[in-house]
């Protein structure tokens, strides 16, 4: 079913593809029964009869087939784009391999052990002391528990795939900000690869740099006077990276346990050696310290002092001193020094990253992710504690390494750094490569990203890797940890408040397949960390993160315009109807007021191929008002295998999205067109938003064209997506205009329609001649056009003094299309004053209705118009109006006006004459609004009804018949 449009059309061959599943594996097939089914499904086990499976040769494709079922029944249908030769749908589930420890746990500690560890732990607590570090570490980890909670909530809501944060988000906003996040959250594993790097080539300089602590002499070691040297080691060690992603990213993770072992081993040593050296020992300051070493002699010797677990030095620890940093030679202050151990501990999501590659993503990244922060947690905390308590400030703010001056065993130290730093660069260079691969694979970015799609036999996107490797490479010119860890901090926080957000906006929405098996978390804690992940991106560096959310917001605009037909959901469709639903509980229909007034427009079309410029017109005219397009199917339900309403909505959907209108679409089944009618009259709209106004176009016996076919645009392509303007697939959905004067229903049927719409109490207008409205030459021709009102009931002459409802809903609306963009600019709007004769008394009525329009802020121009010359078709006398043998009553003032909006015969040349006036008067008229008056009730009548309002709208240009009922204007403030 083509008309439901390719959204539609993936939805439906999603659902045919799982009935086709269920087919398979559930069938009525004599080879096979339900204990062999149930146990090929990956998860279960009855019993180990598998040999069975393995004869009929088919456990594989059966499967692969569970696999693909089960994921199409936990989530969403699958995405029309995913690619079909990739590795996880090539061995099903064979590349998941890792469990809660390896996957999650090892990974999350590592990253946040990192460079904070053994490299700037001693820095923090000299520059900011123990308390303020105490405070530092809260308020980090208060971020990032909030966050893990948020993380944990969304990843137990069902399957999740590889691409790890941005998968989850992405599922979670939808595509334009999922896509947008997910682009941040790759920069920020790029930066912190950079990061974690930087941190290991200083401590090779540290150690075994010219003056490093562990050479011989002043001269010997690798040479570090020139930043080129550094950038030299940088580049060597993340190549070593890159050997190990491209040959074994999955075997570095089965390693991670022996890492985090080893890492957890020098850590104990350096926490015992605190308790094992109780004495002062001083400790060489290294001469890559500028600051310390300026001006010294090559012979001096400056030490700092660790004097073993003291009081004094604890509480001279206990305040901040902030100092310049001798490595960037900036002033440090406490949002330096926070974005410094901020990007440290950052590390919370390399473990929702492998989630390709995880056996139960669900079980593992909660338990293992919030086990890490927990360890990593304590771990800081005792480190502190030690490091103030035994280390005097100036040992701690100059030197990085002093660690392992007062270790018992230095070395093990050195590889510490080295296995802390290297392994956490390793694993922000594997996730980011995961992420750029989820990113190509959804195809959000165009073809730009189709390359990062490539992976080898065993699923390794090689070329992803190799991408992420070469910027990195880039961001390693800047040089400094310290100098990367500000903008590290901001994107990274940008992602855990983006985190945040998707799983706060999923918990605000209410939506009933929202039920993660995570259940310790809520609106309150996402919103505590989306606030604090905000409030620290601004004190970090308020210019790095206006500049990540100006370009996150060039991103969602983009993708916005990209219009990618996803399956995944956007979270927006839900919050907005969560609001929505909320406000119009609050739309109290009792508590309206006429200043407030607006069109609620329902538009009854039979056929759109024939009314588009009148469902433009429509649209221009509601001002910002309900518009509701109704259309009447006839026939009865009986009659139909399925609801033919439910098989046609899509194609209107897509008719209005093509004419780019805001309108609502409305069908309905009936067995007339008649009681269809009032069905709709009575449910278009919701609670205090209902229908106030219906519009129809005129019953006349003119063969329509084909206006849906001037609603072509040339093919083009905007941001990539091809425009909505190839209409063949929306021609053929719709019949062609009749081309005949055949119609579907009689005149009288027509004014029946009329009476019931004002039965309802709704306003009524015909539209005529619409297809004479080229709207684009309108808005660029030179010279303005008019929008003309003739406020009078040409039926009922004798009341062209009176004003009643329909008079001002006729200048209402010919007002509020004045004021629409376009119409502006091009149109002028005049109301047209009929007088018998020019005299002073018409200078009077004149200034009146000056005066009238001024108070409601019409900004019109009065014409005044004599229409003494068609008096003579009418025959006068002192009680009757006599012509061609009718007689029409003439009442007294009073009765005039009450019955101003009736309809009364009039001879036909009289209405040739008046047709005739309103045409001279007209020429440069754009649309032109006449008074409609009701029709009668006798069917005789209503035809002559239906015969004299052709002859009156039967002009060059569209013209509109308007009848109103309520009050619709106000002059008061």
């Amino acid at each position: 079913m083509n008309f439901q449009g390719t959204n539609h059309l993936a939805v439906e061959e999603s659902m045919e593809e799982m009935a086709s599943e269920r087919t398979r594996l559930l069938g009525s097939d004599s080879n096979s029964n339900d204990g062999s089914v149930i146990r090929n499904r990956p998860g279960y086990s009855l019993g180990s009869n598998s040999s069975s499976d393995n004869e009929n040769g088919e456990s594989s494709g059966l499967n692969q087939h569970l696999h693909r079922l089960t994921r199409s029944l936990s989530t969403a249908p699958p995405n029309p784009f995913e690619n079909e030769g990739s590795a996880s749908s090539r061995n099903g589930s064979s590349t998941r391999t890792l469990g809660t420890f390896m996957g999650v746990f090892c990974p999350v500690a590592m990253s946040m052990f990192s460079t904070l560890l053994y490299l700037r732990a001693g820095f923090v607590v000299g520059q900011a002391g123990l308390l303020e570090t105490f405070s530092q570490l809260i308020l980090a980890y208060f971020i990032l528990v909030m966050t893990v909670l948020s993380i944990c909530a969304i990843s137990t809501n069902g399957a999740l795939e590889g691409g790890g944060a941005y998968y989850m988000i992405s599922r979670a906003l939808g595509p334009e900000f999922g896509g947008s996040i997910g682009f941040l959250f790759y920069v920020a594993n790029i930066l912190s690869c950079a990061l974690y790097t930087t941190g290991f080539v200083e401590g090779i300089i540290q150690n075994f740099g010219e003056g490093g602590s562990l050479v011989s002499g002043d001269s010997s070691g690798l040479p570090v006077n020139n930043e080129w040297w550094r950038y030299l080691y940088a580049t060597v060690s993340l190549f070593i990276c890159l050997l190990i992603c491209i040959v074994g990213g999955a075997m570095f993770a089965r390693t991670s346990a022996i890492i985090l072992l080893i890492v957890v081993v020098c850590t104990l040593s350096v926490m015992i050696s605190v308790f094992v050296k109780s004495g002062d020992v001083d400790v060489e300051i290294p001469k890559t310290n500028d600051i310390a070493w300026f001006n010294k002699s090559d012979d001096a010797n400056i030490t700092g002092l660790y004097t073993g677990l003291n009081g004094t030095t604890f509480r001279e620890n206990l305040h901040s001193e902030y100092t310049i940093d001798y490595n960037t030679k900036n002033q440090m202050d406490y949002a330096t020094v926070f974005a410094i151990l901020f990007s440290s501990v950052t590390g919370i999501l390399n473990g929702a990253n492998m989630s390709g590659e995880l056996k139960d993503p669900s079980k593992a990244i909660p338990k293992g992710t919030l086990s890490a922060v927990c360890f990593t947690f304590i771990t800081y905390i005792i480190m502190s504690i030690l490091i103030g308590g035994s280390c005097t400030r100036y040992l701690l703010v100059n030197d990085y390494v002093f660690l392992q001056q007062v270790n018992v065993w230095p070395p093990f130290v050195v590889v510490g750094i080295f296995a802390a730093t290297l392994s956490a660069a390793l694993g922000n260079l594997i996730g980011a490569s995961r992420v750029l691969e989820a990113l190509g694979n959804d195809q959000l970015f165009w073809f730009i990203l189709k390359p990062a799609t490539i992976t080898t036999k065993g699923g390794n996107p090689v070329i992803s890797v190799l991408i992420s490797w070469f910027l990195v490479q880039c961001v390693l010119l800047v040089g400094s940890l310290n100098a990367i860890a500000p903008i590290t901090s901001v994107f990274f926080l940008l992602s855990y408040a983006a985190t945040n957000l998707a799983c706060l906006a999923l918990e605000l929405a209410s939506a009933p397949n929202f039920r993660p098996t995570f259940v310790y978390f809520s609106w309150h804690t996402c919103s505590l960390g989306l606030l604090g992940c905000m409030i620290m991106c601004f004190l970090i560096s308020p210019i790095y993160t206006s500049i990540a959310m100006v370009l996150m917001l060039v991103l969602v605009i983009l993708l916005h315009f990209r219009s990618l037909p996803t399956t995944w959901g956007s979270i927006s469709q839900a919050l907005i109807f969560h609001q929505v639903r909320k406000y119009l509980l609050m739309l109290d229909p009792r508590k309206s007021h006429v200043k407030y007034w607006r069109p609620q427009i329902l538009l009854m079309v039979a056929n759109p191929r024939q009314s588009c410029e009148l469902m433009d017109f429509c649209n221009d005219i509601k001002k910002s008002g309900l518009y509701v397009i109704g259309h009447v199917k006839t026939g009865k339900l009986e009659d139909s295998h399925s609801d033919p309403v439910l098989e046609e909505t899509p194609r209107w959907l897509q008719l209005i999205q093509h004419m780019k209108i805001k309108a609502f679409v409305e069908l309905t089944l009936a067995d007339t067109v008649s009681e269809g009618f009032q069905h709709l009259v009575r449910i278009a709209g919701l609670g205090g938003m209902k229908v106030n106004t219906v519009c129809f176009g005129f019953y006349d016996d003119s063969v329509p064209g084909d206006s849906l076919l001037k609603t072509r645009v040339r093919k083009r392509r905007f941001f990539g997506a091809v425009e909505r303007g190839e209409m063949t697939d929306i021609e053929s959905y719709f019949d062609g205009p009749r081309s005949t004067g055949d119609k579907l229903i009689t005149s009288s049927e027509y004014v029946k329609l009329i009476q019931d719409a004002l039965k309802l109490q709704k306003n009524v207008f015909l539209c005529r001649n619409f297809q004479l409205l080229n709207k684009e030459m309108l808005l660029k021709q030179a010279g303005k056009s008019y929008i003309d009102v003739w406020p009078v009931n040409f039926f009922r002459p004798q009341t062209a003094s009176y004003f009643d409802n329909t008079c001002l809903f006729m200048l209402q609306l010919a007002c509020i299309l004045s004021m629409q963009n376009g119409w502006k600019q091009h149109t002028q709007l005049r109301v047209f004053l009929c007088v018998r004769t020019i005299s002073e008394n018409t200078a009077v009525k004149e200034k009146k209705l000056s005066t009238f329009l001024r108070q409601l802020r019409i900004q019109a121009q009065i014409v005044v118009v004599s229409w003494e010359h068609i008096q003579h078709h009418l025959r006068h006398g002192s009680d009757l109006e006599q012509s061609s043998g009718k007689s029409i009553v003439v009442d007294d003032a009073e009765d005039r006006g009450n019955r101003m909006n009736e309809y009364a015969e009039v001879p036909d040349d009289y209405l040739e004459a008046v047709k005739s006036l309103v045409q001279s008067n007209s020429q440069r008229a754009a649309v032109t609004f006449v008074y409609l008056p009701r029709p009668p009730v006798l069917p005789d009548e209503q035809l002559r009804y239906m015969q004299q309002l052709a002859v009156v709208s039967d002009l060059s240009h569209p013209t509109v018949l308007v009848h109103g009922l309520h009050p619709v204007t106000s002059t008061t403030l």
